[in-house]
């Protein structure tokens, strides 16, 4: 692949930014696999939506995810597509395990639409970046008022300063598209090693694992 190959990372917006680091992921492209080999096949056995014939498809085990039930979906967030025993429809499953609420996608497929991506509220973050932390306290026996001006004082100083050692606040999806498409050569082997080639390895592996929810924290706003 040739940087030319990557031109369209330059339009990218935030969810579909989360989908090229999710394509990336083997366990997804392993799941997707097993997915619609399944789909094809009870289409074949059913006939293809909206003219499937759900009555009899509902009752082929086939067509529900690995998981026993609801209690391990809960937390995803969003609908369940469950029937009446609290099975779960495998395109569900697969829309809960990784983060989405639209028919799982196909990993081969580049920048897909709007209309196609819909993605769950991300799970709560389980660490800040100590780069990013900025802890403040405050005595409630005190007015708020002028404290409250001294905390904001102190952010927007905060986030000067991180800016005058190099690091994007707030990282936006405009001032990480550089870096987030080096990152898709790296992953891709399309970019040549550089000195910070190891550190930003690292770093993408760690979005196509799971980080790319961590994306979807970003401003939707900013998506361009």
């Amino acid at each position: 692949m040739t940087a030319d190959a990557y031109s369209y990372c330059a339009s990218l917006t935030r969810d579909q930014w989360a989908w090229e680091f999710l394509r990336r992921n083997p366990d997804y492209q392993r799941d997707y696999c097993a997915f619609i080999a399944i789909w094809r096949t009870l289409e074949a056995d059913y006939g293809a939506p909206p003219n499937r014939d759900f009555s009899r498809w509902k009752l082929d085990p086939r067509a529900y995810g690995p998981l026993p039930g609801n209690a391990e979906l809960a937390a995803s967030g969003g609908e369940l597509c469950t029937v009446d025993d609290d099975r779960v429809l495998l395109e569900c499953w697969m829309g809960a395990k990784w983060g989405f609420h639209k028919f799982p996608l196909d990993p081969e497929r580049v920048a897909p639409g709007p209309d196609e991506l819909s993605w769950r509220p991300p799970p709560p973050a389980a660490s800040i970046d100590p780069a990013y932390r900025l802890d403040l306290s405050f005595d409630l026996s005190l007015p708020l008022p002028p404290q409250l001006e001294a905390a904001k004082f102190r952010l927007a100083s905060r986030v000067a300063e991180l800016r005058r050692e190099g690091l994007a606040a707030p990282k936006t999806v405009t001032n990480q598209r550089e870096r987030w498409t080096t990152m898709l050569g790296l992953l891709d082997g399309a970019t040549a090693p550089h000195a910070d080639s190891a550190a930003l390895l690292i770093e993408a592996r760690a979005l196509v694992a799971g980080g790319y929810r961590e994306i979807l924290r970003l401003a939707n706003g900013d998506a361009k």
